[in-house]
């Protein structure tokens, strides 16, 4: 139950740890399912970064003294859902692509909010380490997002002109 900042903080951390786990296993599937190589090592490349950011989290569990519980981030649950539809629905193309692109873009923008908000709260209650370690993460994902609107611009092109 929440009943303080404290609690919110804790919560928000296994919520994120949660997503982070789910993101781990979505990632190579996303990749595989890309056409585009530079697509398909952004993901990779992101994988990387998801288990780092899941050893910093790792980290302040052990400064609080606390583990990842058994809460499961349902945001991150329907995001990944969504990607997993586009692999289902859809044949490898450049369409394809766009579509897993923002797929994995609202994933990052999920996780931008939920950094950002994990870093201020962090702040507030005076944790400057792991506010550090937030701001990481939250540096990571929003270089993520860059490179995402960097392929999207081609792919997209590409997608449109192969109607």
């Amino acid at each position: 139950m929440l009943k303080s900042l404290t609690d919110l903080y804790e919560e928000q951390l296994r919520d994120m740890y949660s997503a982070e786990k789910q993101l781990t296993e979505a990632l190579p599937k996303l990749a595989e399912g890309a056409s585009n190589a530079d697509l398909k090592q952004a993901f990779r490349s992101h994988l990387q970064q998801t288990r780092a950011q899941m050893e910093r989290i790792e980290q302040i569990f052990k400064m609080r003294d606390m583990g990842p519980g058994r809460k499961k981030c349902k945001g991150m649950k329907g995001l990944v859902e969504e990607g997993a539809e586009v692999l289902e629905e859809s044949n490898k193309s450049a369409a394809r692509d766009a579509a897993l692109i923002l797929a994995a873009q609202k994933a990052e923008h999920y996780e931008i909010a939920t950094y950002g908000a994990l870093r201020a709260y962090a702040e507030m209650l005076g944790e400057t380490e792991q506010a550090r370690l937030l701001q990481t993460s939250l540096n990571e994902e929003s270089e993520t997002n860059e490179l995402l609107n960097q392929l999207a611009r081609t792919i997209n092109s590409k997608a449109q002109s192969s109607r």
